[in-house]
């Protein structure tokens, strides 16, 4: 796959950008060479300078016509690539790096945005049992080659309701992680509610991340986030989050706190300050995605949307400067000098082929988003075999394979959305759901702008 030279070239606040797409440089720009560049690859020479007379100098535009052609000349915009040689090596990679464990088809609270139709992934609720967790293990092991850092999420529903699990399946993996070469690294979703001292000391000093959920301030997380008996969940967990963050903050162990906003609270940065007011420095929060439900969001939204992302990025700056509750924000988490190798910027999280679900009952699926499909079941963790169908099916999802995304300038920092988004909505794994689209491009545009200013967050 060979591509030819692209940039995107975009303004933040003060700044001008330009973003060369295959080579991933990045240049602040004046006002001059920002203009020009809208036509200097359509346009001779004089066609520019006729374009741009009366509002700059013929001087300045050679000049800025100049400095262009110094950049291209020294492969630092418009660059071409070929990526053959990486799609070949998304085609030919079979091993599995990670497995999300559904622990619990079961959860004590009923949110109403919840892709898991509240717990039970449209199943009977029910609970993974110890020998389901070490067979999930074994088959990891089985499958992941020659690879040595592997990765186990504890997920639900709520995890916390099978911590029995939980437990074994870390003890059963540490035993065996010598033997077999291996190193695992286990993170945990909760939503915090069976929190307590005793577990919450378990879980600082056996996960490696902890994600706990909170969807800001007490009227917006008690609107959607409750109980069974329908009653808001705030005043529960907020107290357990903030035992389980200082610890891991006291000993720079890694978390966030993550939360999703809807329509109806289209406000949500005052829900990321509310949270960074409570001393949570690592934060999320994400847009519902979703097919029904009247607190989606629409394409009337996404200008609100756009300035809260604004709003959320002058804030981390201004407290980052004065150091009064300092905050990360997740999706502004980009390193622009060091980061993702091309493979990972390709194919993203690798579902369906490097990263795999396991239900209560040890069926595999492509992802967690994915449970309940039954023509995306790949196999159990019993017969330690694979779909090799659906596998392939999910080789050929690459951002090459998605038509929208092949000439897209955001292709190498979103690698082609989610694709069971894609699925959800639009009933394909490779047409992207361009409203997260259009909210993922901003957010690359404010991340690029805070690796600049402030040399990455």
């Amino acid at each position: 796959m060979y591509l030819t030279g692209q940039i995107h070239k975009f303004r933040i606040f003060d700044k001008n950008i330009v973003l060369d797409v295959n080579s991933g440089s990045v240049f602040e720009i004046d006002d001059i060479v920002y203009d020009v560049l809208d036509y200097y690859d359509k346009f001779d020479e004089d066609h520019i300078i006729k374009q741009l007379n009366g509002k700059y100098s013929r001087t300045d535009i050679l000049e800025a016509l100049a400095e262009i052609e110094k950049l291209k000349a020294d492969h630092l915009i418009y660059t071409e690539a070929d990526f053959s040689s990486a799609i070949d090596q998304i085609r030919n990679r079979r091993h599995v790096k990670a497995l999300c464990l559904n622990v619990a088809h079961d959860c004590n609270l009923r949110c109403k945005y919840c892709f898991a139709a509240k717990g039970d992934y449209h199943g009977r609720r029910e609970l993974m049992s110890k020998e389901v967790g070490r067979n999930a293990v074994d088959f990891l092991v089985e499958h992941s080659g020659n690879i040595k850092n592997l990765e186990i999420d504890f997920f639900g529903g709520e995890p916390l309701m099978a911590l029995d699990t939980v437990k074994e399946v870390v003890s059963y993996a540490r035993n065996i992680e010598e033997k077999a070469g291996k190193k695992f690294h286990f993170t945990i979703t909760t939503n915090a509610a069976l929190l307590n001292d005793e577990n919450i000391d378990y879980l600082h000093h056996n996960m490696d991340n902890i994600v706990l959920s909170l969807d800001g301030r007490k009227e917006v997380n008690d609107r959607i986030r409750v109980r069974a008996d329908g009653a808001g969940s705030y005043d529960m967990i907020v107290p357990n989050i903030k035992k389980m963050v200082a610890l891991r903050e006291k000993e720079h162990k890694e978390y966030y706190v993550r939360g999703t906003f809807t329509n109806k609270n289209l406000d949500f940065s005052e829900d990321v300050f509310h949270m960074a007011d409570m001393g949570f420095k690592e934060i999320s929060i994400e847009p519902v995605v979703g097919k029904e439900g009247d607190f989606l969001l629409t394409e009337g939204d996404v200008q609100v949307v756009y300035d809260q992302y604004e709003k959320i990025a002058r804030e981390y700056l201004q407290r980052k400067s004065s150091g009064k509750n300092p905050f990360r924000f997740y999706h502004f988490n980009m390193d622009i000098y060091d980061g993702p190798c091309i493979y990972k910027r390709l194919s993203a999280c690798g579902a369906g082929r490097e990263y795999l679900a396991v239900t209560p009952s040890g069926d595999i699926y492509p992802c967690h988003q994915f449970v309940g499909l039954d023509e995306f079941i790949m196999g159990n963790v019993f017969e330690k075999k694979l779909n090799e169908s659906i596998v392939e099916r999910f080789k050929n999802t690459h951002i090459f394979a998605k038509p929208e995304c092949s000439n897209c300038w955001a292709r190498f920092h979103c690698s082609g959305g989610c694709n069971a988004n894609n699925y959800q909505i639009n009933g394909d794994l490779n047409t992207p759901y361009k409203l997260t689209c259009k909210l993922q491009k901003k957010r690359i545009e404010i991340a690029i702008y805070l690796g600049i200013v402030s040399g990455g967050v």
